[in-house]
């Protein structure tokens, strides 16, 4: 073509002046240009664009499948105490400060105990006044006893007595040997002594029952006693505050010479956390919880540590819901399993994993290459060097792995991300 072009340049500079060939040389060659280098260019274009694929072979891996949910640090039950008062009373001494490392039982505030000493004293002089009364009755009441039964023996033989002496005047009337008068008398004799026993078989019946009934009371009175006294000292073991778990005060809520009244709730002086007994509280989807078992493996991080992941299990799941922003989500506790490198503290944020269960050789590809639409899955495949539509079956996804169990094998390539080609970008 460029051969051509110089000889017609060629013949036309022979013939034509060299002013005219100057100016006419720019309009041959920009006719040149649009009709030669124009579709020259646009042939070498078709021939070099050739479109370049983002894509991802379909490969088997170990799936573990998991829920994810984000949670917080919190003390177990019982792993935080807020201690308070039982008795009003005025603070003498507190022995503790925020941030100190205190063992189960040991002293951590004490009242004022002239009053509540004083209070036991007299009850312990009371109990022993009664003590004694007891004892002087369980003493003497045997002794009165003892002589109401020698007055009844005593009055039951003259009883005896004037019996054998009413009987012998009756026979000595009937015998005309002694008088009227001499048998009324004895018979009044015998009388007298019959109400004379029965009156000291009652006697001794009531000193019986006396006795009885007064060692039942003195006992009672003894039992009371005691109880007081008991009241009484635990009233001034109330007046030491001891720490009722091991751990570390989180905070203080009173100071020394303040005084305490004691109301519906008893008031709390310091509130003590072990912090070897928390667990995550986290909140999983209604989607996931019926996924969930007590027992499954765990593992979480807090955003103190985000990279050291601890080992955890699950141990409990709350049967009531939480409704947040209108999503409705369960309580499940996540305990560690063994002491952490790290220190775990209260209210951290934590990113919990649950892991479900382990599967090997599972076929996956990335989320980004499934898309749904009118309730069918599909994915692009390459075929021929150009992306083809497939529908697939799904199964578990794991962070951006989706499971493929229908559609695919393993080594297809598939588009790793579809947008671009559905913006016509590919």
């Amino acid at each position: 073509m460029l051969s051509i072009l110089f000889t017609i340049f060629s013949k036309l500079r022979c013939h034509i002046p060299h002013s005219i060939f100057e100016r006419i040389i720019p309009i041959c060659l920009i006719i040149f240009a649009c009709t030669v280098g124009i579709p020259l260019l646009q042939g070498c274009s078709f021939e070099g664009d050739k479109t370049e694929y983002k894509t991802i072979r379909a490969a088997r891996q170990t799936f573990t499948l998991s829920v994810t949910a984000l949670g917080t640090v919190k003390p177990q039950v019982g792993a935080e105490v807020r201690l308070g008062a039982r008795i009003p009373g005025k603070v003498e001494h507190l022995h503790a400060n925020v941030g100190d490392f205190v063992e189960k039982g040991q002293v951590i505030a004490e009242l004022e105990k002239d009053e509540l000493k004083a209070t036991v004293e007299k009850q312990q002089a009371e109990l022993g006044a009664v003590i004694a009364n007891l004892a002087a009755r369980s003493l003497l009441g045997p002794i009165e006893i003892m002589k109401a039964e020698a007055d009844l023996s005593q009055f039951k033989a003259s009883y005896e007595l004037k019996m054998t002496e009413y009987e012998s005047e009756s026979i000595l009337f009937k015998k005309n040997f002694t008088s009227r008068q001499a048998l009324d008398q004895a018979r009044e004799a015998l009388l007298v002594a019959k109400a004379e026993l029965e009156s000291s078989s009652k006697t001794l019946e009531l000193a019986r029952n006396k006795l009885e009934e007064d060692l039942k009371l003195l006992n009672a009175q003894v039992e009371s006693a005691r109880s007081e006294l008991k009241i009484s000292e635990v009233s001034l073991l109330y007046a030491t505050l001891r720490a009722p778990i091991r751990g570390i005060i989180a905070s203080v809520s009173t100071q020394e010479g303040e005084t305490v009244a004691v109301g519906l709730s008893a008031p709390t002086f310091v509130t003590i956390i072990d912090l070897d007994r928390l667990q995550v509280e986290t909140y999983v989807d209604e989607v996931d919880i019926g996924k969930i078992k007590i027992g499954q493996k765990a593992k979480f991080t807090v955003e103190a540590f985000p990279s050291i992941d601890i080992e955890g299990e699950v141990v409990g799941i709350y049967p009531k819901a939480v409704l947040k922003e209108n999503v409705v989500f369960y309580n499940v506790m996540v305990k560690s399993l063994k002491a952490s490198s790290v220190e775990l503290r209260p209210e951290m944020t934590a990113n919990v994993s649950i892991f479900l269960e382990s599967r090997e050789g599972v076929l996956v590809i990335p989320v980004s290459s499934v898309k749904k639409t009118g309730g069918v899955n599909f994915v692009y495949v390459m075929e021929n060097g150009k992306p083809v539509r497939r529908e697939v079956k799904i199964g578990w996804k794991q962070a951006r792995f989706m499971e493929i169990t229908e559609g695919l094998k393993e080594g297809d390539e598939v588009l790793e991300d579809q947008a671009d080609f559905e913006r016509g970008e590919l």
